[in-house]
């Protein structure tokens, strides 16, 4: 019974994770009568594309798409160029220090962005950045560089100095041993942290709404659609929203791998 329980717990809690999703791809296939009622059904009774033609014939969803995964994969790129020398530097720090470093990325998140949102936007008024991606991009590393960069401290932590040592002994650089030994198997916390950038990104809201004033992001397009209460085509704009997010998490799920540091310095 032990064995199965933390099973049947993920499967209940996938369950429940899952449920508002079917909902929503429900919703953007379904017809008013399978969703205007008491009783709803719970599977699709009268299949339609009818929501999802509308959004594509209106022409409002190629460029905020566009805009929304060039901004979230530069933000992502940039993050982990800066963050990652950054953080390995922090992380063989001494201990005093360290902490402080940690402690000073951790009190830049305590702001919230609503709260910093509005001077930035004026700085960025004045600097011709409004409604560009660089000035999204600039916006998301914000709140994502330190967060990104806390991941990556404990991700170079956790790699043993006698890997690099062993680098040095055999005529490495400082910089081979980094890009040779240290970032390969820094991989699988650098993948994490570039998700978390990636989503956050690609999901964030305040700085689109007060960065962007007509190349609007897909979430701020999709915020658009909620407002004018038409929510089959807003079903339909969350699923478009939600397909880019399915891919880039298959695509970096690939380097999620835990324990194969293990047993890297035996011997």
């Amino acid at each position: 019974m032990k064995k199965w329980v933390p099973y049947l717990v993920l499967i209940v809690f996938s369950i429940i994770m899952l449920i508002p999703v079917y909902i929503m791809f429900k919703v953007s296939l379904s017809t008013p009568e399978d969703v205007l009622t008491a009783h709803p059904p719970y599977w699709i009774q009268n299949f339609t594309w009818d929501h999802w033609q509308k959004v594509f014939e209106s022409g409002n969803i190629w460029a905020p798409m566009e805009k929304s995964l060039v901004v979230a994969t530069l933000t992502m790129v940039v993050g982990v160029i800066l963050a990652a020398p950054a953080s390995y530097v922090i992380s063989r720090m001494g201990r005093k220090w360290k902490y402080i470093f940690i402690l000073g990325l951790l009190f830049t998140r305590m702001f919230p962005d609503v709260g910093i949102v509005l001077p930035i936007s004026v700085n960025f008024l004045e600097w011709n950045l409004v409604d560009t991606s660089l000035g999204l991009i600039l916006a998301h590393l914000i709140p994502n560089l330190p967060f990104l960069a806390w991941i990556l401290v404990s991700t170079f932590e956790t790699i043993p100095r006698d890997l690099e040592k062993a680098a040095y002994i055999d005529g490495a650089s400082r910089l081979q041993s980094l890009t040779r030994v240290v970032l390969p198997l820094a991989l699988p916390g650098i993948a994490v942290g570039a998700l978390f950038v990636w989503l956050n990104s690609w999901n964030e809201f305040t700085y689109s709404l007060y960065l962007t004033v007509s190349e609007r992001t897909l979430p701020l397009q999709t915020f658009y659609y909620i407002n004018r209460g038409d929510f089959f085509q807003s079903a339909a704009y969350s699923v478009f929203l939600t397909i880019p997010v399915i891919i880039i998490t298959f695509v970096l799920q690939r380097y999620l791998k835990a324990g194969q540091l293990s047993g890297a310095v035996k011997g």
